[in-house]
């Protein structure tokens, strides 16, 4: 058998290889770590071991704490690799005072091509480090849901990235928790207009919450907790109308 020409050879070691890599990619792509769970309302929480930059959804949030120069300095992680494929753009803004992050402030936006997947990204602020709360968490997951209802997008993806802001004040599982708490009471509570036709149709199918390896099974308890909190919670709401005739 006489051997190929240099040519041909060449071009089928890059078909070759450009395959093997779309399969790897593939095989990747459905390794994900990841743990479902059932919550109110019909509503899947998947908690995955994966980054916002990754993550192929219609809605990504993320969320950072009020900016400082020392604080840009301390960041490490999924927000600088967040960042870095969306071009510099997030620090832009807050180097800038555009988007400072001042408690519950947010802007939304519309990646650039071949940035990162999601087809949109919302940043909430917290405000000043030294006063992160709980309370303040589930105040986030409210914010959360009542974008993905305006937009009216049926899935998710949560990253809250203050561990990689330097900030250990509560645990990963503590603060999904309050998030994931606030985000299910307020999709009940937009359930509720709906019966009454105060709302607009809006149906959250999925809310995927992002976790690293290290806190990946905090993560799913804080979820499950979570669950059951805000299923106890909107058991006792009041069954009564909210609207009350003129």
């Amino acid at each position: 058998m006489k051997p190929l020409p240099a040519q041909p050879l060449a071009a089928l070691v890059i078909l070759v290889s450009l395959a093997f890599s779309g399969i790897c990619q593939e095989a990747a792509a459905q390794d994900v770590k990841e743990q479902p769970l059932q919550a109110p309302h019909g509503v899947t929480i998947r908690v995955r071991m994966e980054g916002p930059y990754t993550a192929e959804t219609p809605l990504q949030v993320v969320c950072y704490f009020k900016y400082s120069p020392e604080g840009a300095k301390r960041m490490s992680g999924a927000p600088v690799e967040l960042d870095k494929r969306l071009g510099g753009v997030i620090a832009s803004l807050r180097e800038r005072g555009e988007f400072v992050g001042e408690r519950l402030e947010t802007i939304l936006i519309t990646p650039p091509q071949d940035s990162i997947k999601a087809k949109a990204l919302l940043l909430i602020g917290l405000g000043d480090e030294g006063d992160l709360s709980l309370e303040l968490m589930e105040a986030v997951g409210r914010v959360s849901l009542r974008e993905a209802a305006r937009l009216g997008v049926s899935r998710v993806a949560f990253a809250p990235l203050i561990r990689d802001q330097g900030n250990s004040k509560f645990g990963t599982g503590e603060v999904e928790t309050a998030v994931v708490r606030g985000m299910l009471l307020a999709y009940d509570t937009e359930k509720r207009l709906q019966k009454e036709g105060l709302g607009k149709d809006f149906t959250l199918d999925q809310w995927n919450v992002e976790a690293g390896p290290m806190y990946f099974e905090e993560t799913v308890g804080g979820v499950r907790k979570a669950i059951e909190e805000a299923g106890k919670a909107t058991g006792a709401r009041s069954a009564a109308p909210l609207f009350k005739g003129k």
